[in-house]
């Protein structure tokens, strides 16, 4: 067994709650501009003290429609300012929130709030209204709805004019550290999700240790910081960010557009020092500038300058870890000439300004690392669970190993155990599920969570997570296999969208493999072909060819038992709204299996490769 802890670098919080923070910070400095709020096309300014009045308002308002201590207030909607408003609105009253994902089912709305037992309800728009009207015969408990689009805040506000403001003030100061803050369900990937309670001491001595830990990209020496976050406010990670923004005294921009168009465009507009986001947004910058260089018969300068970036960021780390003297001189020559001609425009693109990246939901490729880290990026990977409030280690911004998930956050614990399963400890660390001791009983251990995931800590803490327990496959000749790695090294091709590798109980492993259709599309069109539908592309024999040569490449070492014997690839994608992704973009397993029971019973009746 293998333990590492970090000390804490922030003292435990030993009294009030989170929404105590508000009114501080708009005490010391009313006008500081917290955030960045967007708004008929543009960003919008909020100071300290403009934020203050409006989570007063509508912590009275909220007071005025009969919301009490205890209470659970679900919320529903995209990543946007108004999310965080009615958080700490809510805090300030000893509520507490219950994050929705805005895709929700109506099966899954109906689920989460009789579960949560929730008594309002905050929606983004008239659709998601109708989602909840449609299950509220069966939700007696639930008796307020109010909609952000429909100016919830404005209306809450003018209900709790007559309220005086000392009765919110008297209802924040009876908010403790151990009070509730939020339930948050987990993603779900292997089944139901579970209503995880987080007090206001988790999210406190969470995001107090991670703005500290995190300090280059929280509080950074001689800038104006700005954090755009592009992760979803139900997701854990989302919630924690948010908090430690506010409490770090960040300026905070929220991306309420999804599409990556979308998002770029807030980027380049908003011009933040960091980001919060998933893996997937920089797999698609470096494939989206790949391209552009092939299309300008500039592929070879971009290799080169992606080999440059690469071990430039590589001697970096090895300096670091005193592996290695450093970039010599005419690395550090290269890399100046690269600068100029590649990465400066792959910052420019990203706003020019962003310096660090909070990247979570899945793993990042450890080449990809590199790259952007050469490319004056640096992709901080993290590991945690809803159970931990979010991140449970993170890889110093000064001192990172990609291709880990990094070292202990100040104040946790992290333990391997005998069979390889990551067990972490802190104050982060939740105290139990709701309305549930038997599943509690069944991960919390002495103080210790045991998290379901294999793992392995090197000498100097870093931790490398190797997947799921519970998602090992083992076929019918008993081989254990864990797929997460299988198929990350299939998706390194850039042709390649998703993988998922099967075979439990099978007599071989095989792949269920998905296409990026903007990355089909260029492969025709440097072959001068037209783009044809996907129903006659996935029978192409040279498209096949090269998803073929993927599959080779990630079997590439591994034994007959452990390698990917045949694969198809699909029509279709795997996306949230289908089910089979989780927000954070995670294979949901056994959803995907069942959509496509006919594909993966063909793959035992094909020749194998």
């Amino acid at each position: 067994m293998r333990e590492f802890t970090v000390p804490p670098l922030a003292p435990a919080p030993s009294a009030g709650g989170l929404a105590d923070i508000v009114f501080e910070h708009a005490a010391e400095a009313p006008d500081r501009v917290a955030f960045g709020r967007r708004a008929e096309g543009a960003w919008q300014d909020v100071t300290a003290g403009a934020f203050r009045d409006e989570v007063l308002a509508v912590a009275k308002g909220l007071l005025a429609q009969g919301v009490r201590d205890g209470d659970r207030v679900a919320l529903m909607s995209r990543t946007r300012y108004e999310w965080t408003l009615f958080d700490f609105a809510l805090w300030c009253v000893g509520a507490q929130s219950v994050p929705l994902y805005p895709a929700s089912s109506a099966e899954q709305v109906y689920w989460t709030l009789h579960d949560a037992g929730a008594t309002a309800c905050v929606v983004e728009h008239g659709d998601h209204a109708m989602t909840v009207g449609s299950v509220i015969d069966r939700l007696p408990r639930l008796v307020r709805l109010w909609q952000l689009d429909a100016d919830a805040a404005g209306e809450l506000g003018a209900a709790g004019a007559g309220i005086p403001d000392t009765e919110v003030h008297r209802r924040r100061s009876a908010v403790t550290p151990a009070s509730p803050a939020t339930v948050i369900y987990t993603p779900g990937t292997t089944g139901r999700p579970k209503a995880c309670v987080l007090t206001h001491a988790n999210l406190m001595a969470e995001t107090d240790n991670i703005v500290r830990g995190l300090a280059p990209v929280f509080r950074p020496p001689g800038e104006d910081p700005a954090l755009l976050l592009a992760l979803p406010l139900a997701h854990v990670l989302g919630r924690m960010v948010q908090v430690a923004s506010v409490r770090a005294g960040i300026r905070l921009g929220h991306r309420t557009r999804r599409s990556q168009e979308a998002l770029l465009a807030d980027l380049r507009s908003f011009r933040p020092t960091a980001v919060c986001t998933v893996p997937h947004l920089f797999e698609k910058v470096y494939s989206t500038a790949r391209r552009e260089a092939e299309r300008a018969g500039k592929e070879r300068p971009f290799e080169k300058a992606a080999e440059v970036a690469v071990r430039y960021a590589g001697a970096l780390e090895d300096r670091s870890f005193g592996t290695g003297p450093g970039p010599g001189t005419a690395l550090r020559v290269q890399r100046q000439v690269f600068d100029k001609l590649v990465y400066s425009k792959i910052r420019e693109s990203l706003g020019g300004r962003l310096r660090f990246a909070l990247s979570g939901g899945s793993s990042l490729d450890r080449r990809l690392g590199l790259f952007f880290a050469g490319a004056g990026i640096t992709v901080i990977e993290g590991y945690g669970l809803t159970e931990t409030t979010g991140a449970a280690t993170t890889n110093p911004p000064d001192r990172p190993r990609f291709g880990t998930v990094g070292r202990p956050v100040p104040g946790t614990g992290v333990r391997i155990a005998p069979d390889g399963e990551v067990w972490l400890s802190g104050p982060q660390v939740f105290s139990g599920y709701l309305d549930d001791p038997r599943a509690t009983g069944a991960v919390l251990y002495d103080g210790w969570l045991a998290t379901g995931d294999l793992g392995a800590l090197d000498e100097e803490g870093y931790l490398t997570v190797g997947g799921r327990r519970s998602e090992v496959l083992v076929t019918a000749d008993g081989a254990s296999v864990q797929p997460s790695a299988l198929e990350d090294r299939v998706r390194a091709h850039p042709l390649v969208d998703r993988c998922l590798v099967v075979g439990n109980g099978r007599p071989y492993l095989a792949a269920l493999v998905t296409l990026d259709r903007a990355e089909v599309a260029h492969w025709l069109a440097l072959r001068g072909r037209p783009l044809l539908p996907l129903a006659q592309l996935v029978r192409d024999t040279g498209l096949e060819a090269e998803i073929r040569e993927a599959v080779v490449a990630a079997n590439a070492g591994l034994p007959p038992a452990e390698s990917v014997r045949t694969f198809r690839i699909l029509t279709g994608r795997f996306t949230e709204g289908q089910g089979l992704l989780t927000p954070t973009l995670k294979l949901k397993r056994k959803a995907i299996e069942k959509v496509y029971a006919t594909e993966v019973d063909a793959l035992y009746e094909e020749a194998v490769l």
